[in-house]
């Protein structure tokens, strides 16, 4: 998939992950503990705001089967959206950026197979998490 445009650029990149996958949940507190500047926003694909944004984006928010990320103005799924937020991260976690040298189809192929046995793997929880009050203001549902 890749990249999709969107009508209009958001001031911060935006991550709309899975908010009942373990997996999803675990990622998400990873880049919270890496992401010292702040620079990244987080909304549940499930959320009231992350089906917005499915939706203003050309996405179908009842596919739950990748992260997508909204940094200027583009959509980023599956593989190009895991590149994106490494590029953001403190640490040498930009150097993760060389991966886009990889075809995007054995790159997709890795992030499919993982994400098609997240559940299994990682379990699934009833509803979203509760974000700690020490960054909920980076939640845009809450």
């Amino acid at each position: 998939m890749g990249e999709i445009n969107t009508a209009a650029p958001n001031a911060h990149p935006v991550v709309l992950y899975d908010g009942t996958c373990g997996l999803c949940n675990r990622v998400v507190q990873f880049i919270l503990r890496r992401d010292r500047k702040g620079k990244f926003r987080f909304a549940a694909i499930q959320s009231e705001t992350g089906q917005r944004m499915f939706l203003a984006n050309g996405l179908d928010p009842t596919s739950l089967d990748s992260v997508v990320v909204i940094d200027r103005g583009k959509a980023y799924t599956k593989s190009a959206a895991a590149l994106r937020i490494a590029g953001g991260l403190n640490g040498a976690w930009p150097l993760c950026r060389m991966f886009h040298l990889v075809p995007s189809g054995l790159r997709d192929g890795l992030y499919n197979y993982i994400a098609s046995n997240r559940y299994k793997w990682f379990g699934q929880s009833e509803a979203c998490m509760l974000p700690d009050p020490k960054v909920r203001e980076r939640f845009l549902d809450y």
